[in-house]
Formats: structure tokens, C-alpha cells, sequence
């Protein structure tokens, strides 16, 4: 499994923990940490591109030295990767890149530098830490540069972009959950050998989320919630394997296992949303916000057809 699969999901948990997806806006109710500078701010701009520089240089040399040291390395080439794991990998990437979109344009707008101005840089620093990860897939000759990937990245940071450009807010808002499947147990190397390597590698286990909140297309004086979303799901089952299931590994002969994927449709709540006054809860909406949580939920399986859910996480 390449780094980039489940490295991508890893950037999504931890980049989700400090800001809001969506940059800061002049609405009274935001509750994001971060205030926008009203002018220029030359240290604030300073610091945050000191910032991102020495984590994308951490990144690059803790990636370089730890993981793809261990393989054998071959000039640039790119592979198809497209049919691999249902595709949830390209979704991950997808998801990752909407998030550090919004959170580099958020730190820009904090800066104070020109609003349109900050959209497109946030986007232009997403694109060169994803890209500098695809140059190490590149060279390892165990794997290769994606296409898809990079095509997943574009599209995750251009949605973010369009939806700051068109609305001064993120109205969909992409999320994840994961729950424990059954078949890490008969690929742990691969599928991970513990819940915490299960949630990044066990794609069986985990569905991505738009969560679209309604409120936001109405009327301001509607009196629908601003907290209720309505939530669109993918996720995918029965994978031992990237594009097919591994009959004999290891000298032992796995179950077989139907591949599938899964559509879903539930509600949600934007935490962001829920009015409060006290600080400890505003951290906390803020930092879990981008966790889908439990609703009742309707599931289409392209195996077993239409199935009902009293709860789905």
C-alpha cells in the first residue's frame, strides 16, 4: 500500500483538529479560532508561511527517511492505480486536499492578505505539499506517480476554492467515519494490525461524507435548523486486496469475499453550528466537526440492495 492512501486520511484527522473547513467569514455566528486580521499583517504573514514551510520540509525529510528509504528507488514513472480499493483511496486524497485548502486560505485570510488573493494561494500550497508526495511515489520503484491521485488532489482543492468563491463559506462539507470491519484479521500487514493502523489502512471500514447543510440555501429568516445537514456517503466492502482479493497469502487460503460498493443517505450535524458561549464547547465542536455522526440512515449496496440502518456511523 503506498504512503500517499492512507498518509492522506492520516493529514485529514490531524489537519481537522485546529480550524474549521471553511474560511473565516464576517457571519456573527463563526465560531472559528481564528479572527481575521482587518489589514495587512506582516508578522502574522511571516509566521505562517514559516509554518507551513517547516512542516512541509518535516514532512518531506520524516517521509523520505522513514518510509521510502526502505525501497528500492527507479527514475520518475507513473502507474494506473484507478480500479485499486474501490477507488475510497482517490477519495481520501479528494477529502485531504479540500481540508488543507480551507485551512491554508483560512491562515492567509488571518494574515490579512486580500481575500481572493488568499483562496488561491491556500490552493496553491495544497497543491505543492500533495504534489511533493506524489515526486516520492514517483521515484520508489514499488510503486510509482498516480494520475488519479493527482487528479483527486485537484478536484478536493478545487471544490473548496469554488465554494469560497461562490458563497464565502463551505455549504458542503466533506467528512469521514470508520467503523471496525472483519477483515483486517486476514490481511493485518496490509489492512492493518491494530484499530489505530485499521482506521488509516482498512478501507472496508471507512465511508467519506458530503455533508450538505440546508439551512444555508434557504432564506436567512428560515426557521429550518442551521445545525441539520443532510449527508451523502461512499464507502466500499469485501476487499483484501487493492484491484482484486487475495485467494492464498502466506500459505493460507482466505474466505471469499464478495467486493462492493455503498451508497448512503443520512442526516448529520454541523457542530460549528450549535449556538454556545462557552469556549470548551466551541473546541470541542470544532476540533471533532469533521466526524459524520451517528443517524438513522438508508443504504444502497450494489451487492444486497437497499438496507435500512437504526444507526450508521
Amino acid at each position: 500500500m503506498k504512503i500517499g492512501n492512507y498518509f492522506i486520511v492520516l493529514l485529514l484527522l490531524i489537519s481537522s483538529l485546529s480550524i474549521k473547513a471553511g474560511i473565516p467569514g464576517e457571519k456573527s455566528d463563526s465560531l472559528n479560532f481564528l479572527e481575521p486580521s482587518p489589514e495587512y499583517n506582516r508578522g502574522r504573514l511571516l509566521g505562517v508561511l514559516g509554518i507551513e514551510t517547516g512542516l512541509w520540509a518535516g514532512s518531506m525529510i520524516g517521509l523520505g527517511t522513514l518510509w521510502y528509504s526502505n525501497y528500492a528507488q527507479s527514475s520518475f514513472h507513473f502507474i494506473d492505480d484507478s480500479k485499486e480499493w474501490n477507488q475510497m483511496d482517490k477519495v481520501g486524497h479528494f477529502v485531504t486536499s479540500y481540508y488543507l485548502n480551507n485551512i491554508g486560505t483560512s491562515l492567509f485570510i488571518w494574515s490579512g492578505v486580500e481575500r481572493n488573493k488568499s483562496i488561491w494561494l491556500g490552493g496553491t500550497v495544497t497543491s505543492l505539499f500533495l504534489l511533493s508526495i506524489e515526486v516520492f511515489d514517483g521515484h520508489s520503484s514499488r510503486w510509482g506517480a498516480s494520475w488519479g491521485d493527482l487528479a483527486a488532489n485537484t478536484a478536493g482543492r478545487l471544490v473548496g476554492i469554488t465554494q469560497n468563491a461562490l458563497w464565502d463559506e463551505q455549504r458542503i462539507v466533506f467528512k469521514f467515519s470508520f467503523y471496525e470491519s472483519n477483515l483486517a484479521q486476514y490481511r493485518p500487514k496490509v489492512l492493518g494490525e491494530n484499530l489505530a493502523e485499521q482506521i488509516l489502512k482498512d478501507y472496508n471500514g471507512q465511508t467519506y461524507w458530503a455533508s450538505v447543510n440546508i439551512h444555508s440555501f434557504l432564506k436567512d429568516d428560515s426557521t429550518f435548523p442551521k445545525w441539520l445537514n443532510v449527508a451523502l456517503g461512499y464507502g466500499a466492502d469485501g476487499m483484501t486486496g487493492g484491484e482484486i482479493n487475495q485467494v492464498v497469502v502466506d500459505g493460507v487460503i482466505l474466505p471469499e469475499f464478495q467486493r462492493q460498493r455503498q451508497y448512503y443517505l443520512s442526516l448529520d450535524v454541523d457542530l460549528t453550528k450549535i449556538p454556545t458561549k462557552s469556549k470548551v464547547l466551541k473546541a470541542v465542536f470544532q476540533t471533532f466537526g469533521f466526524l459524520k455522526l451517528p443517524f438513522p440512515t438508508l443504504e444502497y449496496n450494489d451487492g444486497l440492495g437497499m438496507r435500512y440502518h437504526l444507526l450508521y456511523f
